[in-house]
């Protein structure tokens, strides 16, 4: 069955950093050939929108509002493929439920920022506080 667990949420002061963790594990993520891993985020009242994303090809996008403060990298254990989202410099306007977002796509990172359909595994959820 999916298993897509994501951690690291907390409470934080500004300037401080965080470092959130996205594990997909097993079927079907692990025959995946074009795995595509994504971040985004939703604030109350807001529209969820993309934080970064990794593509098939290794090639990386980020939302400019993140731009210089956060990196996205990505390493594979056995059957267990993780996407780390560092963040440094976080800002309250960071503050939201963070998501994992997982599939396998052929598209470029630039495509798939604008595209909240195209990755079809979502994680729970993790929430940043930034005060």
């Amino acid at each position: 069955h999916v298993q897509l667990v994501e951690s690291g949420g907390a409470s934080v002061q500004a300037g401080g950093s965080l470092r959130l963790s996205c594990a997909a594990s097993g079927h079907p993520f692990d025959r995946m050939t074009s795995l595509c891993m994504a971040w985004w985020r939703q604030a109350p009242g807001q529209k969820r929108e993309a934080v970064a994303i990794i593509d098939g090809k290794g090639a990386i996008t980020y939302a400019d509002s993140v731009k210089g403060r956060f990196t996205l990298s990505k390493e594979r254990a056995g059957e267990t493929i993780t996407a780390y989202l560092q963040m440094h410099s976080l800002k309250p306007e960071d503050t939201a439920m963070y998501y994992c977002n997982v599939d396998q796509s052929w598209h470029d990172s630039w495509y798939l920022m604008g595209s909240i359909d195209a990755l079809a595994y979502w994680g729970q959820g993790t929430q940043v506080t930034v005060s």
